[in-house]
């Protein structure tokens, strides 16, 4: 039976959880589908100037959380899609350390990227990283993930969640283009939201320290969060 393979939240800020999730989901596997595995677990701590997507707010120590999935096997991934980064930006004392700690784990790590600036610059300074394209680039179009999935320097890529059921179309990836597939499940966006790209847009400008008020949703119920 193919395994459908997991990509959970909350690398730091739900460390806690994962410390007693972990334990359980190896002790006791006849409690979990046999068909589910986790691949990954994502996240940025509190604060990271190259973090995009949403707010983080974890605040574990790296060296726990990196110890912690290689006990178990699993790689972890960097949420660093800050989608309006510069060059001064790529200086970054906190978020270097960051790859270069990652890129030292026993597991190979990687790296949720947006921006095209970010991703030159992790290929020539952590090689060892790899990358993934993130969901937040809002790409709609299959024209468009097409093309994305063609670029080699992207191990994965994940679409917009709009994307998910176009079933035909992706059924004529090739083999190789569907292994990079990754999809955005449980999506609390409306699907017919148009300011998704904004959104994503104004956490990136307060990563960068910029003074503006949160994003003001116009999905449905879109108050609530």
């Amino acid at each position: 039976m193919p395994t459908a393979q997991y990509h959970l939240p909350g690398l730091f800020e739900f460390y806690e959880f994962y410390c007693e999730f972990l334990p359980l989901w190896r002790e006791h596997r006849e409690w979990f589908y046999e068909w589910c595995d986790i691949a990954s677990i994502y996240g940025a701590p509190e604060g990271s100037l190259w973090g995009g997507g949403r707010t983080s707010f974890g605040k574990a120590d790296v060296k726990d959380v990196l110890s912690l999935l290689d006990e178990y096997g699993i790689s972890a991934r960097l949420t660093f899609s800050n989608s309006l980064l510069t060059e001064e930006h790529l200086a970054d004392k906190k978020c270097n350390e960051l790859c270069c700690l990652f890129e030292k784990s026993k597991i190979p790590s990687g790296v949720i990227v947006h921006s095209n600036l970010l991703v030159d610059y992790l290929k020539s300074k952590y090689p060892d990283l790899y990358l993934i394209s993130s969901t937040t680039k809002v790409l709609t179009d299959f024209v468009d993930l097409k093309t994305e999935l063609n670029r080699p320097e992207f191990k994965y890529v994940v679409p917009d969640f709009r994307l998910n059921k176009s079933i035909e179309k992706l059924g004529t990836l090739t083999q190789e283009e569907k292994n990079k597939v990754e999809f955005l499940c449980n999506e609390c966006c409306d699907i017919n939201c148009k300011s998704r790209k904004a959104c994503y847009e104004n956490v990136s400008k307060k990563n960068l320290g910029e003074n503006i008020p949160d994003h003001n949703c116009s999905s449905p119920e879109g108050h609530g969060g």
